[in-house]
């Protein structure tokens, strides 16, 4: 089933070279949809780490 998406993904980013502008963005944004699908289960792209603590986001004199 990977090697299907796999190639959906392929065929859009081929379409996408020929396409105009508005078309382009939305047929790659159908391969990185099928690029997601097209990897086996459990093999999620992990989070990038988080460069601000949630302390610091709240730490500020609040606004009643």
């Amino acid at each position: 089933m990977e090697e299907f998406y796999r190639g959906f993904a392929q065929r859009a980013r081929d379409l996408a070279e020929k396409a105009d502008p508005f078309t382009r963005r939305r047929l790659l944004d159908l391969a990185k949809t099928y690029d997601v699908k097209s990897r086996p289960p459990g093999s999620a792209r992990p989070l990038p780490p988080r460069t601000t603590s949630p302390s610091t986001l709240f730490s500020g004199a609040g606004e009643a």
